[in-house]
């Protein structure tokens, strides 16, 4: 079996790709456009790795500015390795993102944010789109309402991650950036526009 891909370097910070499962079908996703790289990494997933494998490569977690969760699935997906991992990482004080769909809280039907607030830095929520029509259209989500479940996550997530950021990506079909900047503020959270393609 040929080794694959659990952690790759962007500038200084680590990032990790703990699972290659998602409740949305993104239009624009690398994945479904037949790509398996980022940054010119083969994030293709033979296995889904253990909370041991991904600390035993993280090794010294000072080594980085940063480490992510973000691959090429939905982390909060394998919330239990996702915990296991992030709490090794604050124990060595380096700060944890977890770029995530803003769904964790529908998927798993209970409220996650107790439980990663005390491993968890930052959030990165991929709002995608002002409204719901617009984002059914391009993340074609399998579960019913969640759109509005996301902007609810983002919502609730103010009280308990210190750093909260909604994204968009510019210049996809129907997506107007000055809307999603301005729900963003209406949230009470940070916006950034990102570039399609483009992981960081």
């Amino acid at each position: 079996m040929t080794n694959q891909t659990n952690t790759y370097i962007i500038d200084d910070k680590l990032y990790l790709n703990i699972t290659d499962r998602c409740t949305l079908n993104c239009t624009f996703c690398p994945k479904n456009n037949g790509s398996r790289y980022v940054h010119n990494y083969d994030l293709s997933l033979h296995h889904r790795p253990t909370a041991k494998e991904l600390i035993d490569e993280i090794a010294d977690p000072q080594q980085y500015n940063e480490i992510v969760f973000c691959g090429y699935g939905e982390p909060t997906l394998r919330i239990k390795v996702l915990l296991i991992v992030a709490e090794y990482v604050k124990s060595h004080n380096v700060r944890v993102r977890l770029n995530t769909d803003g769904l964790a809280n529908l998927v798993h039907r209970r409220d996650i944010l107790p439980e990663i607030i005390h491993c968890i830095d930052a959030l990165s929520v991929s709002m995608n789109a002002s409204g719901p029509d617009t984002y059914n259209k391009l993340c074609q989500p399998a579960l019913a309402n969640s759109f509005f479940a996301m902007l609810s996550f983002v919502k609730a997530a103010r009280e308990y991650i210190p750093d909260v950021t909604v994204t968009a990506i510019n210049g996809l079909p129907g997506v107007n950036i000055s809307a999603c900047e301005q729900l963003a503020k209406q949230l009470g959270v940070k916006f950034r526009a990102r570039q399609s393609g483009i992981v960081g």
